[in-house]
């Protein structure tokens, strides 16, 4: 038990962050092919799961790296605000910096919603008291 304690010290949550920041980044700028496997679900307008999913993961994980400081509103309100922007740059630079690539709004709802969840269930979950 405590090495598992151990591993889940904010430090390496802060690493967790920063691959979950890295990798949304690639994943969402490389060219996607048809036999990458990397569409978890076949439906119209699948991605927007996937962005939800990803940017939940994103804003929980930062969320765990500075728990410490999460008591603080200003510091939950900035986590919003930074994966929230970071989302909307992204897919600013899928439209502009890429071919094969669009912008879309709607993944920007999708990533909000992720980040919405994200917040409620660790204020939910982690200020249980």
């Amino acid at each position: 038990m405590q090495k598992v304690t151990k591993f889940l010290s904010q430090d390496n949550f802060k690493l967790i962050a920063l691959f979950i920041t890295i990798a949304i980044a690639v994943l969402s700028l490389i060219k996607p092919s048809e036999s990458s496997g990397l569409s978890l679900f076949k439906f119209e307008n699948a991605d927007k799961i996937q962005h939800l999913i990803a940017y939940f993961f994103l804003t929980l994980s930062w969320l765990f790296a500075i728990k410490s400081s999460t008591k603080k509103i200003k510091v939950i309100i900035t986590i919003i605000v930074l994966c929230v922007l970071y989302g909307t740059i992204i897919e600013v630079l899928q439209g502009i910096a890429t071919s094969y690539r669009t912008a879309d709004y709607r993944d920007i709802i999708a990533n909000s919603v992720g980040i919405t969840l994200a917040v409620i269930i660790f204020r939910l979950f982690y200020y249980k008291k």
